[in-house]
């Protein structure tokens, strides 16, 4: 049982990490911005995915965990200096909702969703972790520079789990069977601690390098942070996710349904590819041979060309593409090419055509089987 956990969590790692990473380091050049993106992604996606449940599963925990994942790291490389802030908490309101929207009946009062926002709190903490280190801040800690500043930042997600919570219970509360009429008095004290505890960082001068705030700036400072930071951007985070997946998730259940079609079908494609590679393979050594005993019959041959370049003159021949570099010249190549393109054509005609008669039974078989299950 633990082994077959620790391999599933291997597999959604290992994908997440491939959409996030190829993402992130499209879009931005900071290794620490690619990190955070990842590190979020996958501690979402294998928390998701070894949970189990209507909501767990590896494809679920992988789609989550992605989006997440690509989210951060799109943002993060956006933004200049200190981004945590801006960060943290609408990345807690999108997962919250992402997770929220796959089933709804299961997250029905202000308990179930605190208890789910902890859960994806305590997973983001773990997330954030391997950008914390890569951008010096567990240092800064044990140094004691920065150390309150830090030592905040290490447990963030976990300071704005009330208020990510409150936040989603108020958006969530007139839906049917949500069971709490109004919030508990111990969820509303906790969401005021992130704004009391910036307005103290403000004050003091923590956050502006030393220059505390007073007076009406203080005010002002508070207002915009209430006004945008912590009321509305993580409200349209948790919104969006939300609708994403209640959108994506009835389309997506195709998908999995189509492993037992691919398992019908391997031995079938993989015929096809053999022959496939076969047919690319045998004409790859006509090229050449007609080349190396009629030099100029095809254009664009550089002195020293080896298999490599008529297997690939083959391969894009075979899918009826021209190669950029080789052409046929003389009337031989063309009869060959249109030999070969014959060839590949006719195969996978005729491969079409038996694979659909040895298979069809199959197929109908676990058709009949899915259709009696959406019937039940």
């Amino acid at each position: 049982m633990q082994s077959s956990l620790i391999g599933l969590a291997v597999r959604i790692v290992a994908a997440i990490a491939l959409v996030v990473v190829s993402f992130g380091y499209a879009i931005t050049g900071n290794h620490s911005d690619v990190l955070m993106g990842a590190g979020c992604g996958i501690a979402i996606g294998v928390g998701v995915g070894l949970r189990g449940g209507s909501r767990g599963g590896p494809w679920t925990g992988i789609l989550i965990g992605s989006i997440v994942g690509m989210a951060v790291a799109l943002v993060a490389g956006g933004i200049s200096g200190n981004r945590w802030g801006l960060i943290t908490l609408p990345t807690l309101a999108l997962a919250v909702g992402l997770i929220d929207g796959l089933d709804r009946s299961s997250l029905s009062g202000y308990r179930d969703m605190s208890r789910e926002t902890l859960i994806v709190a305590v997973l983001l903490t773990l997330g954030f972790l391997p950008a914390h280190v890569a951008e010096g801040i567990l240092l800064a800690l044990q140094a004691s520079d920065d150390f309150l500043l830090a030592s905040i930042l290490l447990v963030f997600p976990l300071l704005l789990m009330p208020l990510t919570a409150l936040m989603a219970g108020l958006l969530t509360h007139r839906r049917e069977g949500w069971r709490d009429a109004r919030p508990p008095r111990l969820l509303i004290l906790g969401a005021a601690v992130p704004p009391v505890l910036f307005a103290f960082l403000m004050a003091t001068g923590t956050l502006q390098e030393g220059r505390g705030l007073s007076g009406l700036d203080l005010i002002l400072g508070i207002a915009y942070l209430l006004g945008f930071f912590m009321v509305p951007l993580p409200a349209a985070a948790f919104l969006l996710g939300r609708a994403a997946t209640t959108w994506l998730q009835p389309r997506l259940q195709v998908y999995g349904r189509l492993a037992e079609y691919l398992r019908a079908m391997w031995i079938p494609i993989g015929g096809f590819a053999v022959g496939y590679l076969t047919i690319i393979v045998l004409f790859a050594g006509f090229y050449g041979t007609l080349e190396r005993f009629s030099p100029g019959a095809f254009a664009g041959v550089e002195a020293g060309s080896g298999v490599t370049d008529w297997l690939s003159f083959a391969f894009f021949t075979a899918l009826g593409q021209d190669f950029l570099t080789v052409a046929p010249d003389s009337v031989g190549a063309r009869l060959l090419v249109g030999v070969h393109l014959i060839f590949s054509a006719g195969w996978v005609v005729v491969l079409f055509a038996a694979v659909m008669s040895s298979i069809g039974p199959k197929l109908d078989r676990i058709a009949r089987r899915h259709a009696e299950e959406g019937g039940e």
